[in-house]
């Protein structure tokens, strides 16, 4: 066996032992930002677990939207009585917080009982923008009635008590995605108050000046 065969197979060795310890640091890495994330998600979940009060709140009785108790394929309002801003933003994070947080009951929910909405956008054009932490996601089981009822409960509950919002776009921890669980698509825009609903839109809107503007979706 040659000196330049003998040194061949070392260094091929030594790329795969370099191979190997490359993967376990990758791992490892992975591990680590997984659980920073997660650790992010718990630490935003409790600011939006604590009720969003301002000084404009009224006591008002709010239609909800969870899962029927006769047909749970379907969805069933339900008036409850909340403290409610005037603002719209303000008074729609604290829907949807009560959405979360208050079913009657575990067989009723819709939503993630560890999902929380991150921030929350309305536009001038009546477009809103709820961002949505990933237990959203991972939350709602995989199938297309689970995450068309997770999806129509806000849009419903919105349209309900928030008559300036005309649309509703979800995000997932500031990013588009394509699909809720795998099957409803994400991509488009939801009709919520609209006296002719259309089919939905994937066109982006432009926030109007001075609003605060939500990260941009990945195309």
């Amino acid at each position: 066996m040659s000196p330049r065969f003998k040194l061949a197979v070392l260094a091929m060795g030594l790329a795969v032992v370099a191979g190997f310890f490359y993967l376990l640091y990758l791992r490892s890495r992975a591990r680590e930002l997984a659980r920073i994330q997660q650790a992010e998600e718990q630490a935003q979940r409790k600011l939006t677990q604590t009720p969003i009060t301002t000084p404009t709140d009224a006591r008002v009785k709010a239609k909800l939207f969870w899962a029927s108790a006769s047909n749970p394929s379907s969805l069933e309002d339900m008036e409850i009585e909340l403290p409610l801003s005037a603002d719209p933003i303000q008074r729609s994070r604290q829907l949807v917080d009560a959405l979360i947080q208050l079913p009657p009951n575990p067989a009723r929910r819709t939503l993630p009982a560890d999902a929380s909405l991150l921030a929350f956008y309305l536009l001038a054009d009546g477009t809103a923008i709820a961002d949505f932490s990933d237990s959203l996601s991972t939350g709602t089981p995989s199938g297309i009635l689970s995450e068309q009822l997770a999806v129509n409960s806000i849009s419903q509950t919105l349209a309900a008590s928030v008559p300036q919002i005309r649309r509703l776009k979800i995000l997932l921890h500031g990013q588009e995605v394509d699909t809720l669980s795998g099957h409803l698509d994400l991509t488009i825009f939801f009709p919520v108050n609209s006296s002719q609903p259309t089919a939905p839109t994937t066109s982006t809107p432009t926030a109007s000046p001075g609003a605060q503007a939500p990260a941009r979706p990945n195309q």
